[in-house]
């Protein structure tokens, strides 16, 4: 099946770049453009896009914005936020407004590729450097948190959340941004088990998908 995307992105020769990786990829189609918050807000309402690469700094309305505004719409579209911003507040700005995936403008065509295709199937997607963004903002927060107590607290967040010793090796592999199937057949475990521990994941930590899951375990040092 064909996976159809629109391209929100308000710099002409990084839209056009884009828009011919795309359309030179078999299996992805670009279905919409748009330049700037607005304008993809309307066109994803429009062409209901399986994903949509979103830039952040766009004019009008700015992108984490606009993917505030599709999420809300209930449209089923994944959301790749493809940018050049790599702050702390971008980042987490983005993933909590309903990001499926973050990606650099600076990734190579195979990975811009990669990620469209596992956000499209629900996997999460966090490129290289926004992942050990993430990561450093962990092992500062938990430095913070060992100044203040004589004992660390990996094992307090671990225990407040529930989650077994099998589900935190899963939740290892969904950071690693694994897929079911691909969890089954490391942890030698059929899909159906692998799909149950990834839901009672999503439950015990009180998030919708995959990449808030990761961004949890890694702001709360579970893996």
């Amino acid at each position: 099946m064909t996976i159809r995307v629109l391209l929100v992105e308000d710099h002409t020769m990084i839209r056009m770049g884009t828009a011919l990786v795309i359309e030179n990829t078999d299996g992805i189609e670009l279905v919409a453009q748009a330049e700037n918050g607005v304008q993809g807000v309307q066109a994803a309402k429009e062409f209901l896009p399986d994903v949509i690469l979103m830039d952040i700094g766009l004019p009008v309305m700015d992108g984490i914005e606009a993917t505030r505004q599709i999420k809300d719409m209930n449209l089923n579209s994944k959301i790749l936020i493809f940018t050049s911003r790599e702050n702390d507040d971008d980042v987490f700005a983005a993933l909590a407004a309903g990001a499926d995936g973050y990606i650099m403008k600076g990734a190579t065509p195979e990975q811009l590729t990669s990620a469209i295709i596992a956000v499209n199937e629900g996997t999460a997607w966090l490129d290289p450097a926004i992942a050990r963004l993430v990561l450093s903002n962990v092992q500062k927060q938990n430095q913070k948190n060992e100044e203040c107590q004589t004992q660390p607290n990996f094992k307090t967040g671990k225990n407040s959340f529930g989650l077994t010793d099998r589900e935190l090796e899963v939740l290892g592999l969904i950071v690693d941004g694994l897929s079911n199937p691909e969890i089954a057949k490391k942890l030698f475990i059929t899909r159906a088990t692998a799909k149950a521990h990834v839901h009672s994941i999503l439950q015990k930590l009180y998030v919708d998908d995959r990449t808030q899951a990761a961004v949890t375990a890694m702001r709360e040092g579970l893996v």
